[in-house]
């Protein structure tokens, strides 16, 4: 485990498990699910060489057909990184650097970055996906189970800033058809985000600001103890609807960072 501090906030980091922040804490406030609450839906993992679900695990590239391993079948979901180990390639008290390599199941080799940073109030993610020696489709995010009630009665409220969300077809996938937004509940991609993307707000005791520079905003509200807002590269199923491509020398970066405000009048 790697345990960063700064100030009263707190960050562990399991670098054999899927490169996954366990917990992100300030105070006595856990903001996301820990392990003890549910040992599958917890903390906040990286999603690459792909983001979300791949449409039966089936994409095309360069003429060949490719099928990846329907991990939550009938589909392909959220890359294969969160399930590898990561080695620490530099750290301190406030930073880590981690790196894994793409490996089969992953036709395409390659490696992820991922870069962590913790000051007293904010956490800041970085994540690069490089190609190894040919061009390759790729998308990348990051997927945090964020607690629900962070005291007792005080449920979280969600302010989305997006314009539009794709519509979800029968497979539960994005068409990649654009759609006014409709009300929640969610399991959905947004696109044409503002910055802040979004706001999480807990009415007595504060909120957290979620700041990116990708593109779209998973949010899934079904949950009993979560609320998941997962800044993506791209929308599920991108290698099938508008692939980014990577080229040696290249990667794809993408940053999030998550700012809390304690109090009640945020």
């Amino acid at each position: 485990m790697i345990n960063l501090n700064a100030g009263d906030a707190r960050v562990v980091v399991d670098e054999k498990k899927g490169g996954r922040i366990l917990q992100f804490t300030i105070g006595d406030f856990d903001l996301l699910v820990t392990p003890e609450l549910d040992n599958h839906n917890h903390g906040l993992f990286p999603m690459a060489p792909w983001a979300g679900r791949v449409r039966f695990g089936k994409f095309s590239f360069e003429g060949v057909e490719y099928q990846l391993p329907c991990n939550k079948a009938p589909h392909a979901i959220h890359g294969t990184v969160r399930d590898q180990s990561w080695q620490v390639e530099s750290s301190d008290a406030t930073r880590v650097e981690l790196t894994t390599a793409l490996v089969n199941p992953w036709p395409f080799g390659g490696r992820v970055v991922q870069r962590i940073e913790l000051s007293p109030t904010e956490l800041v993610l970085t994540m690069e996906v490089h190609a190894a020696d040919r061009a390759m489709p790729v998308s990348c995010g990051w997927h945090p189970w964020w607690h629900r009630d962070l005291v007792d009665d005080d449920p979280v409220e969600l302010e989305l800033h997006a314009d539009q969300m794709y519509h979800r077809d029968g497979d539960g996938i994005p068409s990649g058809e654009l759609v006014a937004i409709a009300p929640p509940p969610w399991d959905d991609c947004f696109t044409v985000v503002g910055n802040p993307m979004a706001i999480l707000r807990w009415p007595n005791t504060g909120s957290l600001t979620i700041e990116s520079d990708c593109a779209d905003v998973v949010v899934y509200t079904e949950p009993e103890l979560a609320l998941c807002v997962e800044p993506q590269s791209g929308p599920p199923d991108s290698f099938n609807l508008d692939p980014q491509i990577v080229v040696p020398g290249d990667p794809l970066v993408i940053h999030a960072t998550f700012r809390w405000s304690a109090g009640a009048e945020i």
